[in-house]
């Protein structure tokens, strides 16, 4: 993989791997009703955030059952009128509490990094 294009794609699959689950946490955090996967893609998109899944929507499930496993998010499963039954995540509190402390820290991260490519760091 040497040419720029493969870097870029490599670089972007390793930035997106650290920043996926706080994304999602952080739709579920603003959300004031449980969502199911196809709701977070959607608000993501909205959102203009979609480039964090890179086109793929079933990305997303493996860090939502990540996020269930670790206590950070629950969810239920609910039938659906239109096609197989739906599992709906909400954020847990112990999610809301390591959602601010991961909201703490990529803005510690980010501004150190704008720093250094800004050629400000000292």
């Amino acid at each position: 993989m040497d040419d720029s294009a493969g870097q870029l794609k490599k670089f972007q699959k390793e930035l997106s791997s650290g920043t996926v689950s706080l994304v999602l946490l952080a739709v579920l955090g603003q959300s004031r009703q449980a969502l199911y996967g196809y709701q977070i893609a959607k608000r993501l998109e909205e959102l203009g955030e979609a480039g964090v899944l890179a086109g793929k929507q079933s990305a997303l499930y493996p860090v939502l059952r990540n996020l269930e496993a670790n206590g950070l998010l629950g969810s239920e499963v609910e039938p659906s009128v239109s096609g197989p039954p739906r599992r709906y995540y909400r954020i847990t509190k112990l999610g809301r509490d390591v959602l601010r402390e991961w909201i703490a820290a990529w803005e510690a991260t980010r501004d150190s990094v704008d720093k250094v490519l800004q050629g400000e760091w000292r």
